[in-house]
């Protein structure tokens, strides 16, 4: 068969090792791999006109010589899109296919649909079996080309590991694990000058990594996504935490999705082909609050790409290799609308439609403190490895 795979959304450690894991079954299968560059884009500027080898700039083919090193770095040698084919502004229409919409140049706000397009690409190209590897957006487009009609596979990716229906999506113990490395360092200078220190975690909609970094970075206080939060009662708490603490300094975590009590998460920019718009800067309006309330010295830091940046630690290594496997198992068995998982500690595979059945939160009853803006983490016996 030829199969064709992608990488779509933000970039996560552990992607470069799930296409390698791919490729290689693939190749010992013996199958044929394409890589789509840029996500979703690359099919959307890819010209069925031409030949495969002419459009290098948005496919190219995949085999073991290719893939060999790259599970050595972060992020995606295939490189990323935000991009929604099903959802596209005039301005990110290739000029070719603007004869298929009747494009309005002067509507910023309105979209198009170049699906019909995409799939005029998988059937040029001949694909079987197309293997995106994404987070909720990018998989939600995936479960639109499988009610299509096309043969998709999916492969969960986020760090937020938000992705509804798996317990554990790529990306998301390196960035936990690099966050807390990030706390234990900034601890010297926030003991050194005496002061409270916010650190800004990613987290649109679910708050695990405050949640989880909080945990394992023992810090004072977590603020997460799914529980708006009093500047005065957190002030309260932060400035007994720091008189508490011998070196006279107190740390908490923040995700960009959090909200004041009454007020809405911070979002800045244009929104994205999938309607979000960029999140950040509550750590630094929660430091200026903070430094209002409590008259102490306060240093807001947003970790941001950090978190995603660099090579992927074993964990992202195993469960990248461990995906791809799976999804090869898949195709070669002929089963196809599903997206691989992990549930209950156990690799397992569910209908793709899943992920945009419900939604994916921090389970606060279990695991928060809404009352202290802590980790409530006691009763362990039973759970996953990874909480949920």
């Amino acid at each position: 068969m030829r199969l064709a795979i992608l990488t779509g959304g933000g970039d996560v450690p552990g992607l470069n090792p799930c296409i390698k894991s791919f490729v290689n079954r693939a190749v010992d299968d013996g199958h044929e791999i394409i890589g789509f560059k840029r996500g979703w884009a690359g099919l959307v500027n890819y010209n069925p006109e031409l030949s495969l080898d002419d459009n290098f700039e948005h496919a190219i083919r995949l085999n073991k010589a290719v893939v060999r090193t790259v599970d050595r770095t972060g992020g995606t040698f295939l490189h990323t899109s935000r991009t929604n084919p099903g959802r596209l502004k005039a301005k990110d229409i290739p000029s070719a296919l603007k004869g298929m919409v009747e494009v309005d140049e002067n509507d910023d706000n309105r979209s198009y649909d170049l699906t019909m397009h995409v799939l005029r690409v998988i059937e040029s190209l001949k694909i079987d079996v197309l293997v995106p590897i994404g987070g909720d957006d990018t998989l939600s487009y995936a479960d639109r080309l499988h009610r299509e009609g096309v043969h998709v596979n999916a492969i969960p990716k986020t760090m937020d590991n938000d992705v509804y229906g798996t317990d554990y999506c790529i990306g998301f113990s390196t960035a936990v694990s690099r966050s807390e490395q990030f706390i234990q360092t900034l601890r010297t200078t926030a003991g050194s000058h005496e002061r409270i220190a916010i650190i800004e975690l990613f987290g649109r909609n679910s708050g695990e990594t405050s949640l989880m970094t909080a945990y394992l970075a023992d810090v004072d206080r977590a603020i997460i996504s799914e529980v708006p939060f009093d500047p005065e009662k957190l002030a309260e708490f932060l400035l007994k935490d720091k008189l508490s603490n011998p070196s006279n300094y107190a740390m908490m975590t923040i995700s960009e999705g959090a909200s004041i009590l009454g007020g809405r998460p911070v979002e800045f920019g244009e929104e994205d082909s999938y309607g979000h718009k960029k999140l950040g800067g509550i750590g630094f309006i929660t430091s200026r609050i903070l430094k209002r309330l409590t008259n102490q010295d306060v240093f807001y830091q947003q970790l941001a790409y950090l978190m995603r940046s660099g090579a992927p630690d074993s964990v992202d290594l195993m469960v990248g290799f461990n995906f791809a496997q799976l999804a090869m198992d898949l195709i070669n068995r002929g089963s196809f609308g599903r997206m691989v998982a992990i549930q209950n500690g156990i690799y397992t595979h569910i209908p793709l439609s899943t992920l945009t059945s419900g939604v994916k939160r921090v389970n606060v009853d279990d695991l928060y403190d809404v009352d202290e803006y802590r980790p409530k983490i006691r009763s362990i016996e039973g759970k996953p490895l990874f909480l949920y």
